[in-house]
């Protein structure tokens, strides 16, 4: 499935190495069958920093684009993305074993993104002018500019959606980009080069590196300008340290471990329908996923109740199932753990359980009776489990929403104190009376606090995270005196002196003005 020519046009897809190299290959297997759907080469240090020197050359034409003239080649490259929905929406099923539907939802996600953040790059980026303050004699000027190339580590989760957040963003700030698609979901990637190199004009504007950690450390440490990272806080703090050896910026989208606050004059049967879609969507593998449900006691059992009710409706598995197979082994062994350690410790199984895993498929789980020394209310489990904890106030539930290292996403369904609450919780993002519903709107930036990372994708704070800001301080006309010199006229002091008590002494803000007028 995967190839390293694109067809018809004689331009290379960016994931080609050296020809000469014999490449030791990277398979990827159906998480649902174990069945390999492709092959892809193991690229080395030495082909990432050709990757990014042909970037860098592509960059120098990219960059002096006009914003227009970077809008008119990404609609044709979210175009060519749109035209091959299918193929990526059954390359994406079949890496990541989620439904196809959830893989067209992604495509579709995706390309909003990509839409936006072309659309949106000339006014989030516009010069503008600040005050500039003692200065008045001056034009004080910001603005942006791209930083090169930028790097980019997805994850296996959301092999197109997640990263497109960071590749949509950079690509309309001026910048290129080299991608490092995870190694369970590499033919997603290679897929997105093979279209960029067919629609884009430029070549290696957009380009691919395959392979495992070591392709990844590499380009952490490639001669990039940004490394915007998404993953574990673990193989996050990595990529720092092998980022630091450059003193290369980066950005991190890492893990969340979500609560969801239930109050009591919340709409319960929307609520527990909600903590199931936010705690099983593509098998709760999602930074956002709902991880910990804080419920008043008030309405605890009926929602608990309809909560089980949802859940045994849920089907896993099949062309029409509504969720699919785990995508990584090594996660169902964490699942399995969480949910041992759970039960241990005198968790109460509603549905599911440890006992209800069969190879990568986990029956959704339903918990009650967890405490918050147990490692699915503590550690990111990633999976489809649903702890449910009974609160005596909302009070409670913040305290207890708040207690974790993670800041990531976040979900609150209350009455009319519902904003209020959602202000208390500390995290990046919070939905209200929905869920995840912050990462499927365009313009708001995503990103978490604590070990959930830094940095913003999404919204104009997500196209401004790629660029370096450029501060102009312009003299328009010169003044009698002159400050920013050696040579003061007499009585300097005592005028700098006077400033400062009629500008900052008490009843400043009165006199200022006149003072100003006097002195100027």
């Amino acid at each position: 499935m995967a190839t390293t020519q694109v067809p018809g046009n004689g331009k290379q897809s960016g994931t080609t190495p050296p020809p000469s190299a014999q490449r030791e290959q990277l398979a990827s297997h159906d998480p649902a069958t174990g069945e390999v759907v492709g092959t892809v080469p193991v690229m080395t240090a030495d082909d990432v920093d050709a990757a990014v020197a042909r970037a860098r050359t592509a960059a120098a034409t990219w960059s002096a684009m006009s914003y227009g003239e970077r809008e008119a080649e990404l609609a044709r490259f979210r175009a060519g993305l749109a035209e091959a929905c299918d193929d990526l929406a059954e390359v994406i099923a079949r890496e990541n074993g989620k439904p196809r539907v959830d893989a067209m939802t992604e495509v579709y996600m995706a390309l909003s993104h990509l839409s936006h953040a072309a659309r949106r790059a000339e006014k989030a980026l516009k010069s503008h002018r600040v005050s500039p303050g003692l200065l008045a004699n001056y034009r004080a000027t910001i603005s942006y500019h791209p930083l090169g190339v930028v790097g980019v580590i997805g994850p296996w989760n959301y092999p197109i959606f997640t990263p497109m957040g960071s590749i949509a963003y950079a690509l309309a700030a001026g910048n290129t980009v080299v991608f490092k698609p995870s190694e369970l979901t590499p033919l997603t990637g290679v897929k997105i080069a093979e279209i960029a190199a067919r629609t884009l004009s430029i070549p290696d504007v957009f380009q691919v590196v395959t392979g495992a950690g070591a392709t990844g450390a590499a380009l952490a440490r490639a001669a990039v300008d940004k490394i915007a990272f998404t993953g574990s806080a673990g193989t996050g703090k990595k990529v720092m340290q092998a980022a630091a050896e450059r003193l290369t910026p980066v950005l991190m989208e890492l893990g969340g471990k979500d609560p969801m606050i239930v109050t009591d004059d919340a709409d319960v049967d929307k609520a527990a329908e909600a903590a199931v879609f936010g705690a099983l969507t593509n098998s709760g593998q999602a930074c956002i996923s709902v991880e910990r449900v804080y419920v008043h006691e008030a309405v605890y059992d009926r929602f608990v109740a309809k909560v089980v009710d949802e859940v045994r409706a849920v089907k896993v598995g099949g062309d029409d199932g509504n969720i699919g197979a785990m995508t990584s082994p090594a996660q169902v062994d964490i699942v399995r753990d969480h949910l041992t350690d759970a039960v241990a410790r005198g968790a109460k199984v509603l549905a599911g359980g440890p006992d209800a895993i069969s190879g990568n498929f986990i029956q959704p789980t339903v918990l009650v009776d967890v405490t918050a020394d147990m490692k699915v209310m503590k550690d990111e489990t990633f999976g489809p489990v649903i702890p449910i904890v009974k609160v005596a106030s909302t009070e409670d539930a913040v305290r207890a929403a708040n207690e974790t290292t993670f800041g990531l996403g976040s979900s609150v369904f209350a009455g009319k104190k519902a904003k209020d609450i959602a202000d208390r919780i500390r995290a990046g993002m919070t939905a209200v009376n929905s869920v995840m519903a912050f990462s499927a709107i365009t313009s708001l930036p995503f990103g978490g606090v604590g070990e959930s990372g830094f940095g913003r994708i999404h919204g104009d704070e997500g196209i401004r995270e790629f660029t370096r800001t450029k501060a102009t301080a312009e003299e328009s006309f010169a003044l009698p005196v002159n400050l920013l010199s050696f040579k003061l006229p007499k009585g300097t002091y005592e005028r700098i002196r006077g400033l400062i008590k009629q500008l900052y002494g008490d009843g400043a803000v009165a006199r200022a003005q006149d003072f100003l007028r006097r002195v100027f």
